[in-house]
């Protein structure tokens, strides 16, 4: 059974904003009683009188009421259950209208504390329901008030963890928050553009919760990612907020993160979901496919077997150097998301970020790009090296992160594809693959993340003899048999098969048996033979 970890999506991201107390004004007190006669004391409105204040009449006591709502939701999930089941949040959609700035402030921020956290997913389709997400776009455009604005992209972040939501948010919102935050704050149409915008970027609120709301959109689907990748401005604008941070060495600030996250998900599975319209005029379809080998050079049609022409078949082993066959000279929108110069922004992250969810995204985006036979995938990985980003991402698979040293992995197995690419991965990055499997001093790795690096020595060592070698010599053989030894105990199916492959694969190499019996033993070879009858 070969196994293939190759093209991954980002998991779903469900962070959300943190919930705000705001400040909270004097809350009209009721005139109790229920004391003997001649004694009077005041309380707290209970929770139905609360919401039915937000119907009040006086602009001051909706403010009041929306604001000590926002308080009691604090932190307290019970609560924010009891003001749905009351239909408080009826009433606070319905003044998201509210002529009054102070009344619009708190009813975004006693939403925002309604919704936010895994448990509230109810109030969020409630939410929905009573037409809040069109509400909230609308206050968006309408609004001056920087607040207001923080606190409604806040809101939309908080509605976008749900998954129920995901579609409903994209088809009704997408549009509107790309051309009303995405593209005005990322500066990228800015015709008076200056370099002071570019360091206000990392303290933009609303910036920073309208790509977390986009980031947890991406991770919706296939469909999902159709529709984010045709958004004019939206692909343009987030790889010019990277850029702008890149050039500003603003690495790891929560925009950057969210951003490359986002580009991470709308790279997964190019190749089988591009339009053909996004493709230059020229381009024929038949020529998306790169092959397997260059030196592969036959095609099929219905009428038999012919040859390609020279001309498609030199523009399919572009190698890093000079003008990019099949892209414009001015990339734009999705298109921007497979050209290879996207490969250079995403290495100066791998390199400078101390961010790990950034490092992550940043090799998870290289991950997908270079998946696959698609001759776009093979100017990724001949970017890559010309951009001498092998390095970087061997020096990453020593940190002590196991998501992104999984992340890495791939990519280099990815990477290795490339025939160049993978001599290169063979000679110098060898003993950092073999130092990461389990044994010895290692920092212990997840099941998934030791099968990716088994999947990336099998690729490396598959028709190469040279690195079937070096893997002997950096004693990855003894550390691949006790893997299979732990089959059920110590290691998942899954990982016991992958090691177990990368075995197999070296024993194909008849020349080198004598050499890895010398380097691991007299009983390694038999124990090579038994792997391979079981594989």
């Amino acid at each position: 059974v070969r196994i293939s970890l190759v093209d991954q999506p980002l998991q779903p991201f469900h962070h959300q904003t943190p919930a705000r107390i705001g400040k909270v004004q004097s809350i009209p007190s009721f005139l109790c009683t229920d004391k003997s006669p001649g004694e009077f004391a005041w309380r707290d409105p209970d929770l139905p009188e609360v919401i039915h204040m937000l119907q009040h009449q006086f602009p001051s006591v909706q403010a009041n009421a929306a604001a000590f709502l926002q308080h009691l939701c604090y932190k307290d999930n019970h609560v924010k259950t009891e003001v749905c089941r009351l239909g408080g949040i009826k009433h606070l959609v319905d003044l998201l209208d509210h002529k009054v700035l102070e009344v619009q402030r708190y009813a975004c921020g006693a939403l925002r504390n309604l919704v936010y956290g895994r448990a509230t997913d109810d109030n969020k389709i409630a939410v929905r329901n009573a037409g809040g997400v069109p509400a909230l776009l609308r206050l968006l455009r309408t609004t001056v008030d920087t607040e207001v604005r923080e606190l409604v992209t806040g809101v939309l972040w908080n509605l976008s963890s749900c998954d129920a939501l995901k579609m409903t948010i994209i088809r009704d919102a997408l549009s509107s928050v790309t051309n009303t935050v995405i593209i005005p704050h990322s500066g990228w149409s800015s015709t008076d553009f200056h370099d002071e915008h570019k360091l206000k970027l990392h303290s933009s609120v609303v910036l920073r919760n309208t790509t977390g709301c986009l980031r947890n959109l991406s991770s919706a689907g296939e469909e999902a990612r159709k529709y984010m990748r045709s958004c004019e401005g939206l692909v343009d604008s987030l790889l010019y907020v990277i850029k702008a941070c890149v050039s500003t060495s603003d690495f790891d600030s929560k925009i950057v993160e969210n951003c490359i996250c986002i580009l991470r998900n709308l790279s997964y599975r190019l190749e089988l979901e591009i339009s053909p319209s996004w493709l230059t005029a020229n381009q024929e379809l038949d020529g998306l496919m790169g092959s397997e080998s260059p030196r592969k050079e036959a095609d099929y049609s219905c009428w038999g077997r012919k040859r390609r022409k020279k001309k498609n078949l030199l523009e399919e082993q572009w190698d890093g150097v000079g003008p990019i066959p099949g892209f414009s000279k001015s990339p734009k929108g999705a298109e921007m998301l497979w050209h290879p110069s996207v490969v250079k922004p995403y290495l100066t992250l791998l390199a400078e970020s101390s961010n790990p969810a950034t490092l992550e995204g940043s090799a998870g985006s290289l991950q997908n790009l270079s998946a696959g036979n698609w001759k776009f995938a093979a100017y990724i990985r001949a970017a890559v090296r010309k951009e001498k980003g092998l390095p970087i991402l061997v020096e990453l698979l020593r940190m002590d992160n196991n998501r992104v040293v999984c992340s890495i992995a791939t990519a280099l197995r990815n990477m290795a594809l490339d025939v160049r690419n993978k001599e290169l991965i063979g000679k110098y990055a060898m003993r950092d693959l073999v130092n990461r499997l389990p044994g010895g001093n290692t920092t212990q790795l997840s099941d998934d993340t030791v099968a990716a690096i088994c999947c990336t020595l099998h690729e490396v060592t598959r028709r190469n003899m040279e690195n079937a070698k070096a893997l002997a010599d950096a004693g990855g053989i003894e550390k691949l048999v006790n893997i299979t030894k732990g089959r059920g105990e110590r290691y998942s199916v899954k990982v016991v098969k992958a090691a177990a492959q990368v075995l197999n694969t070296l024993w194909q190499y008849r020349d080198l048996r004598t050499i890895y019996k010398k380097v691991s033993g007299s009983t390694v070879g038999l124990q090579l033979l038994h792997i391979r009858a079981v594989c």
